[in-house]
């Protein structure tokens, strides 16, 4: 059996922030940005599967290949590290500056990946700029685009703490797909732990800051009208911080708080007990 117990993967979790702290700048940049891409490509597969079937959940059912890809490439993923440097933090063996100055520079990377995918494919999907898109993958972006951003601006101070409650809930089930992706020690085992938490929150229409990054500038490239201050201001700075609090907090530290190991009591023959599995 290559199932790895709760506990066990609190301490992979635990180990995976601290030699993500580590990493260098330039190889959080390059992981980073990778990252941001191969997202690129699984929303722009879901975004086609969608448009061609008309039925939303198939394109949830591909879109985790995206993810599979990153973590058994070990690549990086802003929102996937909000559910584990901050254990490392809690544990003293990350700085708080290390913490912040690793989740600033891949999230830099996520960007520039999610961006350069978006540009290549509008030359795609555009002739270079010089005719008009013929598969309707056009009007769906711009669609897109619009509903995540300009949606919620209507909405005014409703619309700001939905947003940010779609976030918490996308990266509650992002991290839960980090986790998983630890709970074996097999790539099928891998493969199966991630693919269902992340289809969840793709099917649900949660907001992703790193899917959006791509998904949302892909859109203004193509005609939607949405400003870079709207962009940032009604889905990526509120989506980003919301990321962050699902993810550690439903995700990183409910996990932590439970199955971490704990001091033994008084009288106890060893240090450390750790949590009981669920049976």
């Amino acid at each position: 059996m290559d199932y790895i117990k709760p506990a066990e993967i609190v301490r992979s979790m635990v180990e995976a922030g601290v030699a993500k702290s580590r990493l260098a700048r330039g190889d959080l940049l390059i992981r980073g940005f990778l990252s941001g891409a191969i997202l690129g490509f699984a929303t722009n597969l879901a975004i086609v599967t969608l448009n061609q079937t008309g039925i939303g959940v198939l394109g949830a059912l591909l879109f985790p290949v995206g993810f599979i890809m990153i973590v058994l490439l070990g690549l990086e993923l802003v929102t996937g590290s909000f559910g584990l440097l901050p254990l490392g933090y809690g544990e003293g063996r990350i700085s708080l500056g290390t913490m912040l100055a690793n989740f600033g520079w891949v999230f830099v990377g996520n960007l520039l990946g999610g961006l350069a995918y978006a540009a290549l494919l509008f030359v795609s999907l555009t002739m270079s700029g010089h005719a008009a898109d013929a598969t309707g993958i056009a009007d769906r972006f711009v669609k897109i685009a619009s509903a995540k951003t300009l949606a919620y601006q209507r909405a005014g101070a409703a619309g700001m703490i939905t947003v940010f409650v779609r976030a918490m809930l996308c990266n509650w089930m992002v991290c839960l797909g980090v986790v998983m992706g630890l709970a074996s020690t097999s790539m099928v085992g891998k493969i199966v732990g991630a693919w269902m938490p992340i289809m969840v929150f793709f099917a649900l229409g949660f907001e992703h800051s790193v899917v959006n990054m791509f998904v949302i500038p892909m859109g203004m490239m193509l005609g939607a009208p949405v400003s870079i201050a709207t962009w940032w201001l009604w889905n990526e700075i509120p989506v980003t911080i919301g990321n962050f609090v699902g993810g550690f907090l439903f995700t990183g530290m409910a996990l932590y708080a439970t199955y971490r190991c704990k001091p033994a009591q008084a009288g106890d023959q060893t240090q450390m007990a750790p949590a009981p599995s669920p049976a």
